[in-house]
């Protein structure tokens, strides 16, 4: 049921639900928005669904399925919305399990479990697990924003699969609501109880039923026609059932007891990889292994894919925890995101691939020991920095090999078939001769100890010849795997993209198990229709149907002031986003939105959606200028979080600087956005009067004033004025370059902090420098740039440019304070003036004090050694701007600070809030001193109270510290000249 194109009686249904959440007061949304949002998942599929339910709680839950079994209406339990088979799209009322049901019920480290509800991101388990020694085994790639619900739907698993198995090994016990609004539990039965339960009337016990006649009559059959690999997400788990696996993991961590249970009856574990087709889980008891003491890490270099593969097998015989793929193309575009660039520490050389083989100890010297049985030249990394930044790269793989611009892309359908470990060296050489017979590649990466490589075609779905080349791959591929007895899907689920292979892999006896457990569970067929069986009498799952891009038709891209070179356009650089959730994340940088409301149209993902549905037609272009997209943007605070961490590097800080600028050619721009974007001008105008504003800044009636007239937020002070402007002398022809640098002015040092240009002042000089300013240099216009007043900002840009160029093309470096600023000519200008080399002369000269500070100059020594500080001992906390951990990272920062002698704690605080004037506007107060308070303010104050100093480079970032906590952060020039002897 589309609603497009939904029949009267459809929309009637339709409608009684609307009314029925109105009157139990169920948050929903029906809106043509928020069904574009929930329309895709990380797959390349889309469905646009009915609408979106966000219960609270199981009662909520319990009643939306009771409405929905009475009027016969699909319905799609979702968590994080990144599955890789169209497993969470569908034409259904979505419910939303993340919103509201994320919570840690319980931890009983005695028992080793945990109880969880549906909505819990892995991550956050797992932080709570490990102050008891504790963790989840299972741990997919997206551990950081996969939710519990999802992660059993799917029958998630990850790099120690060989150590953990899979979910289904992991889930205990499971309370769940059945297709019918029952509520019922399922976990472990003793066989005097089963009788007792398949007795029962109603679903239940006909659920009990239909297991137990499967128990007891189709073993033979599953296991004569079950894949010979205990690597399996295909199918329904009725093995489970019967108690049968063809191998076990090869590191299994219990090697006392079984693999599979051979005591009691349990149909927890049927409901991992059901992908919510056969119930809605509402809470589960997970099992949690111990934490591994210490681990030692031990990388082999290899010439190829395939011999790292045949490998393999002779690997696993000295007992690792781990074998991990990583291809050089991996390696390369990490190299290209800044975020992960700074990780590579791992890599010596150019290999072809990598093998990172873990092992396990009580202690490092005895993980070390173990990691002795491996044979051949293999780079050990020992300490927990070493590993967690080969981790980070790992972890998102996917993301950095789907980060290519154009239209011809990896494409997810084969990516994660299993196939016993000891053939895995050929089946990469039989795909690779079919790929090459299509003429394309793929690369290849992920989890070689479980035979469960992942690979995904570079092909272009929006035309008719790349939707073909899909289909027959698939086909040809398909072949190979049921030729080894391996599993389609061996970790990412059947979906839209592999039920309809699941009839011939698994053969006609036990297809017919697979549709005798979903008619027990699910008579109707209402739960997630069409996915794992399919459905009779509807739109058949099918690889290369309900696809994102319609073959053949070309969204628009509109003119754009910035060029988008890196991305091939505006439209390009929305498609960047693959859906694969990142920005989903608990912590790190970004979205800070998203982190505050947990919300899906607040991530970055659900703003590239809202502008890809506009832009692709699925929405009307008027909706380009309209109301709606405005606010769906409006929460983006610019941070450029994404822009780093975003493993395909989307610039959501960019693209709505750029959408602001389109929006108010429309729509005309207000007052306030002309005020805030041309702040320079205005603090240039103010001072003459500078003793009066400060005077009256903090007066009840100037904040009602600047209230009611301009929407800045009465909480708020507007910043100090300062009389006078700090003096530097202009730069000239006769000055040395090498011993000369220019000082970047940004506007509130120049009007409200001058005492940070001559803190930078004094710390330049003391390490040798003469400080000047460039002739001409103004504003940077980013303040014009987050209001959108592009043509202003490029303008402003072109004169800075050509102020700054005579001392660039010297050699003179162009040192900044403010971040946001400096790293400006670095990243927009080359946007705004791709082509000019003046451009690119600016941005190569232009450096934040901390990079130019520890980076040796010329004569091989940083200036940062010339300087020498007090002995007094001193304890910080350091908090960093959003742009200079996107683009720069915070390691010169550090560096710098304990050069000086400190004792440096950096907080990990994301974005504070601020964000320019995010954080004044009346609209947007409460929400970014909610971002402060998650992080970032408690850590201020702790440092407070144990009589520490805190460092903030960013003006916005101490304004927005000293509100939210009445703690003045110090700039970093003026903690280095405080330090001074």
């Amino acid at each position: 049921m589309n609603p497009s194109s939904a029949s009267p009686r459809s929309d009637e249904v339709l409608g009684e639900l609307q009314s029925f959440l109105a009157r139990e007061k169920v948050q929903a949304h029906f809106d043509a928005y928020t069904r574009a949002l929930y329309s895709t998942d990380a797959s390349n599929h889309q469905v646009e669904p009915l609408g979106v339910a966000f219960p609270r709680n199981a009662d909520e839950v319990s009643a939306i399925v009771t409405k929905a079994h009475e009027l016969a209406l699909p319905l799609l339990p979702r968590g994080s919305g990144t599955s890789l088979g169209g497993q969470a799209v569908g034409a259904c009322v979505i419910l939303d399990l993340a919103r509201h049901m994320d919570g840690l019920s319980a931890i009983d480290a005695e028992a080793q479990s945990a109880t969880v509800q549906p909505g819990l991101v892995c991550a956050r388990l797992n932080a709570a697990a490990a102050r008891k020694g504790l963790m989840y085994g299972p741990d997919p790639a997206s551990a950081d924003r996969a939710t519990f619900g999802g992660m059993l739907g799917n029958n998630a698993t990850g790099a120690h699969s060989i150590r953990y198995g899979m979910s289904s090994d992991h889930l205990l016990e499971a309370a769940v609501v059945l297709s019918d609004g029952t509520r019922t539990r399922f976990g472990t039965v003793e066989e005097g109880e089963l009788g007792r339960l398949a007795s029962k009337p109603g679903l239940e016990g006909a659920i009990y039923r239909a297991a137990s006649e499967v128990r007891s009559t189709a073993g033979p059959a599953i296991a004569a026609a079950w894949p010979r690999t205990w690597r399996r997400a295909s199918g329904y788990g009725v093995n489970y059932l019967v108690g049968y696996t063809p191998r076990q993991p090869p590191g299994w961590y219990r090697p006392q007891q079984p693999y599979l249970s051979a005591t009691g009856f349990n149909l927890a574990p049927l409901l991992c990889g059901s992908e919510g087709t056969l119930a809605v889980i509402t809470e589960a008891t997970v099992r949690l292994v111990s934490r591994p003491k210490a681990t030692v890490l031990s990388v082999l270099p290899f010439s190829s894919i395939a011999e790292a593969c045949d490998q393999t097998p002779h690997i696993l015989q000295t007992h690792p925890s781990s074998v991990e793929l990583i291809p050089r193309s991996m390696i390369e575009r990490a190299r290209g995101v800044p975020a992960y660039a700074r990780k590579l520490t791992f890599v010596d050389g150019d290999p072809a691939a990598l093998l990172v083989v873990e092992y396990e100890g009580e202690t490092v010297d005895e993980a070390r020991a173990a990691a002795t049985r491996l044979s051949g030249s293999a780079r050990r990394l020992e300490t927990a920095e070493a590993q967690a930044n080969l981790w980070a790269v790992r972890k998102v793989g996917l993301g950095l090999l789907m980060s290519i611009p154009g239209d011809t892309k990896p494409a997810t359908f084969i990516e994660d078939v299993a196939v016993p470990v000891e053939r895995l060296g050929e089946y990469v050489r039989r795909v690779d001769a079919i790929l090459a017979r299509h003429g394309t590649r793929g690369e290849w990466y992920a989890h070689a100890s479980a035979g469960c490589l992942h690979l995904r075609p570079l092909l272009n779905l929006k035309s008719a010849e790349g939707r073909a080349g899909l289909r027959r791959i698939a086909e040809a591929v398909f072949e190979v795997v049921t030729d080894m007895r391996g599993s389609f899907s061996g970790e990412h689920g059947d979906g839209l993209s592999h039920t309809e292979f699941n009839a011939r892999l698994f053969g006609p006896e036990v297809m017919d198990v697979f549709r005798r457990i979903k008619d027990a569970f699910d008579p109707q067929h209402i739960l997630n229709p069409g996915k794992v069986v399919p459905l009779a009498g509807s739109p058949e799952a099918a690889i290369d149907r309900q696809l994102r891009y319609e073959a053949g038709r070309e969204g628009r891209s509109p003119a754009t002031v910035f060029a988008f070179q890196r991305e091939h356009g505006f439209l390009r650089a929305v498609e960047a986003c693959n859906g694969a959730g990142v920005c989903r994340k608990d912590g790190g940088l970004m979205c800070p939105s998203y982190q505050a409301t947990r919300s899906e149209v607040h991530s970055t993902r659900g703003r590239a959606n809202a502008l890809r549905a506009v832009l692709s037609g699925r929405l009307p272009s008027s909706a380009w200028g309209g109301r709606e997209l405005y606010e769906i943007l409006d929460l983006c605070l610019e941070c450029k979080g994404c822009k780093a961490e975003c493993p395909t590097a989307v610039d959501m800080a960019r693209l709505k600087a750029e959408y602001l600028y389109a929006y108010q050619q429309a729509n005309g721009t207000p007052i306030r956005s002309l005020l805030f974007g041309d702040i320079a001008r205005l603090l240039r105008l103010a001072r003459p009067a500078a003793p009066i504003a400060n005077l009256l800044r903090g007066t009840r009636w100037l904040r009602g004033a600047q209230h009611l007239a301009l929407g800045i937020d009465r909480r708020r002070k507007l910043p100090r004025l300062a009389p006078a402007p700090a003096k530097l002398p202009r730069l000239t022809d006769g000055q040395a370059p090498d011993r000369a640098v220019v000082l970047f002015v940004d506007t509130f040092a120049e009007y409200s902090h001058p005492r940070t240009i001559l803190s930078a002042r004094r710390v330049l000089e003391s390490a040798g420098y003469n400080v000047f300013r460039a002739a001409g240099q103004a504003c940077c216009g980013r303040p014009m740039i987050s209001k959108g007043l592009l043509d202003r900002a490029r303008a402003a840009a072109r004169r800075n440019i050509d102020a700054l160029f005579p001392a660039a093309t010297r050699g003179v470096t162009i040192v900044g304070l403010e971040p946001s600023c400096l790293l400006t000519l670095r990243d927009e200008y080359l946007e705004f003036f791709p082509e000019d080399p003046k451009a690119r002369a600016v941005a190569g000269a232009s450096k934040l004090l901390e990079e130019f500070l520890s980076e040796p100059g010329s004569s091989g020594e940083a200036p940062m050694q010339k300087l020498t500080f007090s002995s007094q001992p001193a304890a910080i906390s350091v908090h960093g701007h959003c742009h200079a951990k996107a683009l720069v990272g915070m390691s010169p920062l550090v560096q710098v600070l304990r050069a000086s002698g400190a004792e440096v704690n950096e907080i990990d605080s994301g974005c504070c809030g601020m964000a320019g004037s995010f954080g004044y506007e009346m609209e947007h107060y409460d929400l970014s001193m909610q971002i402060g308070e998650m992080r970032l303010f408690p850590a201020v104050r702790s440092e407070a109270e144990r009589g520490g100093v805190v460092v903030a480079t960013g003006t916005s970032c101490r304004t927005q510290i000293a509100d939210g906590t009445g703690v003045e952060a110090l700039d970093l020039a003026e903690y280095l000249a405080s330090r001074l002897l």
